[in-house]
């Protein structure tokens, strides 16, 4: 029979959604993504999600490749798969959905042009190098 957690419901989602963050940002790394943003959103008591991560890339093909890793390196480290992914067809913004953490990867042009992260301006935000 199978190990059973006795930890409480929130610390199970607490972790699922950091080794996810982690898995993500990893995938990021790995293609050389720019400017990550982690977006704790948590604080914010309205947002569909707990976690907001953005990176750009410096060609549409740079911005595919980084999030084909990270679906990749989030499928090998949790086993899951974007319920939505959209923007693979032009890559200029490909938007990456695992519920609680939404990753969106952005051509730098289209990241200044929505400024996603000033319409969270009250999110927990951490830099990634």
């Amino acid at each position: 029979m199978g190990k059973v957690s006795r930890l409480p419901k929130e610390q199970l989602v607490e972790d699922s959604s950091t080794i996810l963050v982690e898995s993500v940002v990893k995938g990021i790394q790995e293609k050389k993504g720019h400017d990550i943003a982690v977006l704790d959103l948590k604080p914010t008591g309205n947002a569909l999600a707990d976690f907001f991560i953005i990176t750009h890339a410096d060609s549409s093909t740079q911005v595919d490749a980084i999030a084909k890793s990270v679906e990749a390196e989030v499928e090998k480290h949790t086993g899951e798969k974007p319920v939505f992914k959209e923007g693979y067809t032009n890559a200029e913004w490909i938007l990456l959905d695992y519920i609680n953490v939404v990753v969106h990867v952005f051509m730098k042009e289209q990241r200044d042009f929505y400024g996603i992260e000033r319409f969270w301006a009250d999110a927990d935000v951490t830099k990634i190098k």
